[in-house]
């Protein structure tokens, strides 16, 4: 119970009909209103608790309250936060000569957000362009992907429901289907700048993206000279077991340009975009920028967090194989069950009807996940979620699968 005399469903009505009065209506949330968290554990204001096996949408890597990180944010916002990329501070380049060392490229621009570092991916592509010949502009994407919110971002989502509210947006993108090889080489000419792909689809559905699709939009960049961009912002970063999901694949696929952000500063706001020289030599001083990106606070943050991705990562790929083979083991059970899919700790699991009814029996059974592309289950859970959680997971998802469809 709150403070007070209220109960604690009157506090979460209250902190509803709030924002119901004072915020836009854009979000469609579920009627939860959370107090803390401790490791994969979420708490509501009634003490009710919750396994997050959704960390944020893949931001809150390490989980809640940390004590590693609890310790990091409280240490430097008693020092410094903020202070503006007018002047340097000891935490910026110590994190890029990790990002750069663990991506395999050489330069690093920070930022705020993923949609930021999609921002500043195409200023990358149309700066390398315009380098070339003046109609150098066009960027390939794929359908069913989804790269961000803002007008540039929006423009390479290749999911119309995302775009439709907001066109015309910024022109030249080509979209094609991953199953279309002919019409991928068609799409990529001398005019293209360059073609982004998330090497895993999250919002999508969780699919990842074959070798072989890789491998061939490396070649057409390399032969039509155009960039190649993978977007890692909910794929990487640990996530997929290794730091990146390009390197599942040997020797990787490498990119010119891979942007990030969810997971690298633990919840709070931090994006990067890190590309080789080529790439990066296309930003002169003043063609880019940002207020907050970069600043001591996230910075010290991530660093903290790379050293324990290191240390965690083995454990990770554990609890991965655990859940993969006890997601199959339901799969062989319940025919509903579709498909398993994803690499590390991203996971979509894919059902034959539309079940975002699972979401609200996840919540009664004290789990938090999501539905997305209406039919696909998806867990994003924190790096540390442990060989107990995991069990404790499947065997709610067992106990829904079990109970389907809701009655019509």
């Amino acid at each position: 119970m709150t403070s007070g005399s209220k109960t604690a469903g009157e506090a979460t009505r209250q902190i509803i009909d709030l924002e119901k009065t004072y915020l836009f209506q854009n979000y469609a949330r579920y009627p939860l209103a959370l107090k803390r968290g401790k490791g994969c554990w979420l708490y509501d204001l009634d003490g009710k608790r919750y396994l997050d096996l959704i960390s944020g949408i893949g931001v809150n890597a390490l989980g809640h309250a940390h004590p590693r990180i609890t310790r990091v944010i409280r240490d430097q916002a008693a020092q410094l936060i903020h202070s503006s990329n007018l002047y340097y501070h000891e935490y910026q380049g110590r994190l890029a000569k990790k990002l750069a060392e663990t991506s395999g490229l050489q330069r690093v621009f920070f930022c705020n957000s993923g949609t930021e570092a999609m921002e500043a991916a195409i200023k990358i592509l149309h700066a390398h362009g315009k380098r070339t010949r003046p109609d150098k502009y066009e960027i390939v994407a794929l359908e069913n992907s989804f790269h961000g919110r803002t007008v540039g971002a929006l423009a390479l989502t290749g999911q119309p429901k995302y775009r439709a509210d907001f066109e015309p947006l910024m022109p030249g993108v080509k979209h094609v289907n991953l199953c279309d090889e002919a019409a991928f080489e068609a799409a990529v000419t001398e005019r293209t700048a360059g073609i982004v792909v998330e090497t895993i689809q999250g919002e999508g559905g969780i699919y990842p993206i074959s070798e072989q699709w890789l491998r061939k939009a490396r070649a057409l960049a390399d032969t039509y000279d155009a960039l190649l961009v993978f977007d890692e912002i909910q794929c990487g970063i640990g996530r997929p077991g290794t730091h990146f999901a390009y390197q599942l694949h040997e020797p990787a696929v490498m990119p010119d340009v891979v942007t990030m952000a969810k997971p690298i500063a633990c919840g709070l706001p931090l994006g990067a975009v890190v590309a080789n020289g080529k790439a990066a030599s296309a930003i002169a001083p003043g063609m880019h920028g940002t207020t907050f990106g970069g600043g001591a606070l996230a910075c010290r943050v991530a660093l903290e967090f790379y050293d324990i991705l290191d240390e965690i990562m083995p454990q990770m790929r554990k609890v991965s194989a655990q859940l993969f083979d006890g997601l199959n083991e339901l799969k062989r059970k319940y025919a509903m069950v579709k498909d398993v899919r994803g690499a590390g700790l991203m996971i979509g699991i894919e059902i034959e009807f539309p079940c975002k009814h699972f979401v609200a029996m996840g919540m009664e059974q004290g789990m938090l996940f999501n539905v997305t592309h209406e039919t696909v289950v998806r867990l994003l859970p924190p790096y540390i979620l442990s060989e107990k959680e995991a069990d404790k997971a499947l065997k709610g998802l067992a106990r829904i699968f079990k109970k389907g469809k809701p009655a019509a």
